[in-house]
């Protein structure tokens, strides 16, 4: 399937808050900008059918058809085998502690859980919560090189493995897990594999076919929509995992799951989001402007992908250049295993002052420990000063990384 090249001034149009000032958005793991198209699917919900769902009158089926047609979307997006295997909710961490609870209460006999030292820390404390319900566990720990080994992990497993907790990239360091590696072995031995996939679903193609996953939970501001959240998980699981629901709820996925109103037009937004990419994918494409939704979001995301290991590779040499300490990979030619997202500490200079310098110059960067406080221990670095974060995104270029280092460059050692 022939790309063109993904042109940033046309992708910078969609964004209405790209229009709005000169600010420099280096801060996306926090949460991503929206495009128009979301907005109005926002306010279009929120004005033609801000009802609930479940009633006989129009606007409430209007909701219904809504919610349908977003788990549609969001199932191709992760390539699901049914809508029904998409739950919609508050955020990644409240489905991560859902599932977690769930899993507590069936521990017996296999109780042994693997979590990372790599992870943001709503996919550790979640499972470190059930060891009053008998859970044991294992830590997979991650090389002085940045990366989960998969050979590492397998020592780990054996038949008393129930889950592998994992992210699929780093939120702080930007490094890529090779989900469907992990899965075959842990299913080797019986167990499950619980995908974070929020920092990495802004950056390229997620399918859990491929990655062989058993559970994958995302939040949808990562991925250019509202705030809202989802849960994927194999249809066989989801109908045996213990859930709170209200008698008249059936004991079936999706509905067991989304207990109470989760809110409608932000699920509207992610819908909207998904067509965003999809759409993307669709102008780039050279063979045929009439692919299937799939096919087009492949595109759209392999787009992505590419554009954005150009700006990995300007982002690397900069702050190599300017003398920067970078955490993770920093190999120009293992950029396929990370993602526009860079840990960087500036030598004597305070975590806390750099973001506060580019702040003042119109640029959002993060400092401190990016909720990932063991990673932070693992690397050396002190808490919760930690180091500083840009993350980007396929709405950033090459000029706004120059004016960054601009501003890098003119700052000086702390006294």
């Amino acid at each position: 399937m022939p790309l063109r090249q993904l042109v940033p001034a046309k992708v910078r149009a969609c964004f209405p808050a790209l229009q709005r000032s000169d600010f420099i958005f280096f801060d996306n793991a926090a949460g991503a900008q929206i495009p128009q198209q979301v907005l109005d699917a926002v306010t279009h919900h929120l004005l033609e059918c801000n009802v609930q769902r479940g009633g006989r009158y129009q606007k409430s089926r209007e909701v219904d058809a809504a919610i349908a047609q977003a788990r549609e979307s969001v199932a191709l997006l992760l390539n699901a085998n049914h809508p029904d295997e998409v739950a919609f909710g508050m955020n990644a961490t409240s489905f991560i502690r859902l599932v977690s609870l769930a899993i507590g209460l069936t521990l017996r006999p296999r109780n042994q859980i693997v979590v990372t030292d790599m992870d943001h820390e709503a996919n550790i404390a979640a499972w470190l919560a059930l060891q009053s319900n008998g859970a044991i566990f294992r830590w997979w720990r991650m090389r002085e090189d940045g990366k989960l080994h998969v050979e590492d992990l397998e020592p780990l497993l054996g038949p008393r493995t129930r889950v592998v907790a994992l992210p699929a990239a780093s939120n702080a360091i930007g490094s890529i897990v090779d989900v469907a590696s992990v899965s075959k072995a842990v299913h080797r031995f019986g167990g499950e594999v619980f995908v974070d996939c929020v920092h990495y679903a802004p950056h390229g193609i997620i399918d859990v076919q491929a990655l062989g996953c058993d559970y994958l939970v995302c939040s949808g501001y990562k991925i250019f929509s509202p705030h809202m959240g989802f849960l994927w998980g194999r249809r066989e699981l989801l109908k045996k995992l213990p859930a709170f629901r209200e008698d008249f709820i059936p004991d079936e996925p999706p509905g067991k799951i989304e207990a109470g109103t989760f809110i409608y037009e932000n699920v509207a937004g992610m819908d909207a989001a998904v067509r965003y990419i999809e759409q993307l994918g669709r102008d780039l494409t050279e063979e045929s402007a009439n692919g299937s939704r799939r096919n087009n979001l492949l595109a759209g995301m392999s787009a992505i992908r590419n554009y954005e290991e150009m700006l990995s590779l300007d982002f690397l040499r900069l702050l190599r250049d300017s003398g920067a300490q970078v955490y993770g990979i920093t190999d120009e030619h293992r950029l396929s295993e990370r993602v526009p997202t860079f840990l960087f500490n500036l030598p004597g200079v305070s975590p806390e002052r750099l973001t506060d310098t580019m702040a003042a110059a119109g640029i959002g960067v993060r400092d401190g420990h990016m909720y990932s406080p063991r990673l932070m221990q693992r690397l050396g670095l002190p808490y919760p000063e930690g180091a500083v974060r840009a993350s980007l995104v396929h709405y950033n270029t090459k000029e706004e990384i120059a004016r960054f280092g601009q501003v890098l460059a003119a700052i000086t050692p702390d006294a």
